[in-house]
């Protein structure tokens, strides 16, 4: 008979071969200190490195380790997603495989998880290793989004982090494509508490997240629980209208009460330019809206899962 663990480890991994190994090493030696059963849900988000042999090997000698694997490359939220609709622990870790999260925080979550928090989530005191414009970015990414959002988004924090059963079960009914695990978790409520670490530099390999990527989920991220967005570029639009309107009527005055005449076709061009451009903008925000109606309107899957390895089956 299985045994039912009180804590799942929610790792999702796309190309990670350089550092898997490692974090297995360092997951099973926290896991096993804080001394109570624990489940390891590694996620293959369409590795096509040695990611998933690597992980299949650990199931073989670690009846604690399950895999799933995908069928392709989703992306991080969906390998999220998956593995927290597969954890099977009252208390789910979730932590990414590259070990800039210190998986040597989870006991202390575990401590203020009895204490009766039901999310536990890391804020990053200090970031090694990254450049000062990441920093800034970031910094300036967090702040704006918690401007735009009706949720209570803590700044400096990921996905790192401990929720409850009960959290995990009221996230995984939300049935959107578009999925922001932390926004969500936010928004579900529940008591919350932080706990500060220091973010390490990558082990090993490359980030997952270049400046596209990035870009793709900060408008993920706002749109997904935010349509002030859509109310500033109707202000926008209401300004420049009035600006527009004023300037015809000071305009229309000088050429017909005063010998002043209207000069600058430069400054016009650029004006009309300028209003053209902001047009244009807010029309590709009301795209990004309607993008992302037209893919829950689709219905489709998540992720495909390829296949589920299980080291306690395996060790049957």
């Amino acid at each position: 008979m299985k045994k039912q663990p009180v804590y799942s480890v929610v790792i999702p991994a796309y190309n990670e071969q350089e550092v898997i190994t490692e974090t297995y090493n360092r997951l099973t030696n926290v896991m096993s200190g804080i001394g109570e059963p624990y489940e390891l849900v590694f996620v293959n988000d369409g590795s096509r490195d040695l990611t998933a042999q690597i992980i299949a090997d650990f199931c073989r000698s670690d009846k604690s380790v399950r895999l799933i694997n995908f069928s392709r490359n989703f992306g991080h939220m969906p390998a999220i997603s998956a593995g927290m609709e597969h954890a099977r622990g009252e208390a789910i870790f979730i932590i990414d495989a590259d070990l800039q999260d210190p998986p040597e925080v989870f006991p202390q979550m575990a401590a203020k998880w009895k204490e009766g928090y039901h999310v536990v989530y890391g804020k990053r005191a200090k970031r090694k290793g990254e450049s000062i414009f990441k920093r800034v970015t970031a910094k300036v990414f967090y702040r704006f989004l918690r401007s735009m959002t009706t949720v209570d988004l803590p700044a400096d924090t990921g996905e790192f982090r401990l929720i409850d059963r009960k959290v995990c079960d009221a996230v995984n009914k939300m049935p959107e494509k578009n999925r922001y695990i932390r926004g969500m978790v936010g928004w579900v409520g529940f008591k919350q508490i932080a706990v500060d670490y220091v973010r390490e530099e990558r082990f090993a390999g490359v980030t997952k997240y270049p400046l596209r990527k990035m870009m793709k989920f900060a408008m993920d991220a706002i749109t997904s629980f935010s349509y002030k967005p859509l109310k500033l570029a109707t202000m926008i639009g209401f300004i420049i209208s009035l600006l527009s309107f004023v300037y015809i009527i000071i305009a229309m005055y000088q050429r017909f009460f005063t010998d002043q005449t209207v000069e600058g076709w430069a400054s016009i061009i650029a004006a009309v330019l300028f209003t053209q451009g902001i047009v244009l903008m807010i029309l590709g925000l009301m795209g990004e809206y309607i993008g992302r109606i037209y893919t829950e309107i689709q219905n489709r899957p998540n992720y495909i899962v390829q296949e589920i390895i299980d080291g306690e089956s395996i060790g049957e």
